[in-house]
C-alpha cells in the first residue's frame, strides 16, 4: 500500500481494505486536480495536504465545496509555483 493511501485511511479512520481500490482511484484524481491547479504534488507537503483535503471531501461526497473552502490556499501554492519558476529561469 503507498505512503499516500495509508495517510489517508488513517486519518479518514479507515481500518478495512475493501474499498482500497476506490481510494486510490480518489487520491490519484485529487493529485491530477492539485498538480494541474498548483503544479504541486504528494512529494510537496503543501501539495500532499492539499491532495488529502480534496480526498476527504470527494470521499464525503462532498467535493463542490472544496474549491471555495481551500481557494486562498490553491491561490498561494500556485503563486508559489510561479515563483519558483521564474527565479529557476523558466
Amino acid at each position: 500500500m503507498n505512503t499516500l493511501l495509508k495517510d489517508f485511511k488513517d486519518r479518514m479512520h479507515i481500518f478495512h481494505d475493501s474499498e482500497d481500490s476506490n481510494l486510490k482511484g480518489i487520491l490519484d484524481e485529487a493529485t491530477e486536480y492539485i498538480k494541474d491547479k498548483t503544479g504541486l504534488d504528494d512529494r510537496d507537503t503543501r501539495g500532499r495536504r492539499l491532495i488529502m483535503e480534496r480526498g476527504r471531501y470527494a470521499y464525503n461526497d462532498q467535493l463542490e465545496f472544496f474549491e471555495d473552502n481551500f481557494l486562498s490556499e490553491l491561490l498561494g501554492a500556485s503563486f508559489s509555483g510561479l515563483e519558483e519558476a521564474e527565479n529557476n529561469g523558466e
